[in-house]
């Protein structure tokens, strides 16, 4: 694995790029992620709910962005770790130290 964006900088959200940045989903994805939950809950249509799904979307791709610009060595080295891996976060935990020290979240 190469890079977690493209030749243009657009972010390729694979699964080890998601669970690499997964701590900074959660905190600042926070709202669009409950608000598509609660629309799921209230009504199983899955066309009911695209609006907040493409909320959630923008979100984690902007984040993802914004995460390769600030620390894109860091971020490049723990998903690449979490890639080789198959996911598994103790494997890695010295990249995920490193681009937790360059790319701070916050809760």
């Amino acid at each position: 694995m190469a890079s977690a964006v493209d030749a243009v900088g657009n972010p390729i959200p694979t699964s080890a790029v998601l669970m690499a940045s997964s701590k900074h989903i959660g905190a600042r994805c926070r709202s669009e992620n409950a608000a598509f939950l609660s629309c799921k809950k209230k009504d199983p249509n899955p066309e009911k709910c695209l609006d907040q799904g493409r909320e959630v979307t923008h979100c984690v791709l902007n984040l993802l962005k914004g995460l390769h610009q600030r620390c894109s060595k860091e971020m490049d080295a723990y998903a690449g770790c979490m890639y080789y891996n198959t996911n598994e976060f103790d494997l890695c935990r010295k990249e995920q130290q490193e681009f937790e020290r360059a790319c701070r979240w916050s809760e």
